[in-house]
């Protein structure tokens, strides 16, 4: 009986919240979607829970001997001002008002790289070898941005806080769940296995980042095409334990058949 109405009270969130969120269109995929959470209460957790995160790691900070370290943080730097000019000139400023864009480099061998609701991103330094160079780091950069600014953390953590907590407000779970909500944050940032949830991205979610992360490095002056290159990469990581930042995402073969359908787009912002 718990078990039904628990099921009961999530189905009535879930219809109450479709008919009194309303509707935002994602960029570039002009997707309508339903975000069940205030966009600024979730970024000011994630900064906090960010925080934390950097001073339990070892962060390497700019400037040090490491140029593929270096280059990541060049890179946030680049992309950061052209992809904020971009959503204002294209009218989408609204998704820039909790955006405040902060990159971190942390020393782990694990092939991944995560961002944050407001645009909190680290890059772990395993998955440098496979950017291999600038543009490489600038397919994860915009792929990591791309997230943040679609609002797909708050889509994923809605969904999964009315599930697992069995409520609809996020004041209300950080209240009698703070464990719970902090590890679901976590893991809608792609830090599933880190915290012991899974909470992958959709298919959509991740098509959507792919095609705007082009774009964004393609307004930065990287080659677009490079994120195939990078892609490729990934998937010949994939042929023993599958790395984190691949195990929640579509097949590399369609992933990189998408991406090339969608390089004619891409390229049009492309100035060398």
């Amino acid at each position: 009986m718990k078990l039904f109405n628990k099921t009961l009270q999530v189905i009535f969130f879930l219809l109450v919240a479709e008919l009194i969120t309303g509707c935002y269109k994602v960029p570039v995929s002009g997707r309508s979607q339903f975000k069940l959470l205030p966009e600024a209460t979730l970024s000011n957790f994630a900064s906090s829970t960010y925080r934390d995160m950097m001073r339990q790691n070892p962060v390497i900070p700019q400037g040090g001997n490491n140029q593929l370290v270096n280059s990541v943080y060049r890179v946030g730097q680049r992309m950061f001002p052209v992809v904020n000019d971009y959503l204002r000139r294209t009218g989408h400023t609204k998704r820039l008002r909790n955006i405040r864009w902060e990159l971190n480099v942390i020393d782990r061998n694990v092939v991944n790289a995560w961002c944050m609701p407001g645009g909190k991103i680290a890059f772990y330094t395993g998955i440098l070898s496979v950017c291999q160079n600038e543009a490489g780091i600038a397919a994860v950069m915009g792929h990591e941005m791309a997230h943040a600014i679609a609002h797909h953390g708050n889509e994923r953590m809605s969904q999964q806080l009315a599930i697992v907590t069995g409520v609809g407000s996020f004041a209300v779970a950080m209240r009698d769940r703070p464990s719970e909500t902090r590890n679901l944050l976590l893991a809608a940032a792609g830090l599933g296995a880190e915290v012991g949830i899974a909470l992958p991205f959709s298919r959509r979610h991740e098509t959507e980042a792919d095609q705007m992360g082009l774009i964004f490095m393609a307004l930065a002056g990287y080659d677009p095409n490079e994120a195939i290159g990078f892609w490729q990469r990934m998937a010949q990581q994939g042929s023993g334990r599958m790395p984190e930042f691949l195990s929640t995402h579509p097949a590399p073969s369609t992933r990189v058949q998408n991406l090339r359908s969608f390089m004619p787009k891409a390229l049009k912002y492309y100035r060398p």
